[in-house]
């Protein structure tokens, strides 16, 4: 981004898990130098409340109460770096347009602005591979799905509400799965960044 860019920028991922949009969305934050507020990191600090929640719910009802804490949290982090002028990258699926509207009138709030990239697997094969690869090892990202059918699950759980219009907030489309090296993904991204600027 400019160097004399006054107002901060969110840039907004947006994508399907295994789409690659997590390595680009730390590639972004780490050229930028800007703050990184990812939601799966919220989230995998839940498990033992899940734990805990499960003796008194449904896994439906508990894994929505963590995920909506879990966005909660990270709207405040994202909310205090804009407060200080500091541009943010958030990496989330940005899978319900609730969530883009929040992070709108958060960027609004402080004087910022939403610009969102969205990641697309062009090849599905190859989606299939980065996501299958990452295994459920109990660990970091156990509430991701790991296998394609439960990739399914998820996309068939979204109703369609996924593919939705954003607006007047800029977005780029990205071929995630191509035979593209991230840091050119990175310079895509940022110069669409710097195009809206001038």
């Amino acid at each position: 981004m400019n160097k004399t860019q006054e107002s901060p920028v969110v840039i907004a991922m947006k994508g399907h898990p295994g789409t690659g949009k997590s390595t680009l969305a730390k590639s972004i934050a780490k050229s930028l130098k800007c703050p990184l507020a990812d939601k799966d990191h919220f989230r995998d600090s839940t498990l033992e409340i899940q734990q805990i929640l499960l003796e008194s719910i449904s896994i439906v009802a508990a894994k929505k109460v963590l995920n909506d804490l879990s966005y909660d949290a990270m709207w405040r982090v994202v909310s205090a770096q804009l407060g200080l002028g500091l541009s943010v990258v958030v990496d989330s699926p940005l899978s319900r347009r609730a969530h883009l509207d929040r992070l709108v009138e958060i960027a609004s709030r402080n004087g910022g602005r939403v610009v969102v990239v969205e990641c697309m697997a062009g090849d599905e094969v190859e989606w299939r591979r980065r996501l299958e690869s990452r295994g459920g090892d109990g660990g970091s990202g156990w509430h991701k799905p790991s296998t394609w059918r439960e990739m399914e699950g998820l996309l068939e759980g979204y109703g369609g509400c996924w593919d939705y219009d954003v607006g007047d907030v800029a977005k780029l489309v990205l071929d995630t799965t191509a035979s593209v090296e991230v840091a050119e993904l990175v310079s895509k991204v940022i110069s669409f960044v710097n195009s809206i600027d001038s």
